[in-house]
């Protein structure tokens, strides 16, 4: 009797070394799969997260040369409207200097017109 009683305690030990093999085993798979699964799930982000820098670069590229041709415009308006200011003021100062008779000039015209009487 002790022979299969050993032999009982033997299977059952050689029998707890396989479950706990496969228990093992199990949890490595379970755990390489949720490796796995994370691993996939940082590389989406990272893809993601990729396309999000992408496209905030070219957001930000196209803002930044419409914010140049924006400013560029507003000075050539800028410099024009100067620009014809000072053509306004410069017309309206020959006019003013070309019709401004000064009473020297009035006494020459008057000296003038008086000798020929």
């Amino acid at each position: 009797m002790q022979a299969s009683t050993f032999g009982e305690f033997k299977m059952s030990t050689s029998e707890k070394y396989v479950h706990s093999l496969t228990k093992i085993k199990e949890a490595e798979e379970k755990t390489q799969k949720e490796i796995d699964e994370q691993k996939k799930k940082v590389v989406e982000e990272l893809r993601n997260f990729e396309i999000h820098v992408t496209q905030s670069i070219a957001t930000a590229k196209s803002d930044g040369e419409k914010l140049v041709e924006s400013s560029v415009e507003q000075a050539r308006k800028k410099a024009n409207a100067e620009t014809e200011k000072i053509v306004e003021e410069a017309k309206n100062k020959a006019k003013t200097i070309s019709s401004k008779i000064d009473s020297h000039t009035v006494k020459e015209i008057i000296d003038i017109l008086l000798k020929e009487v």
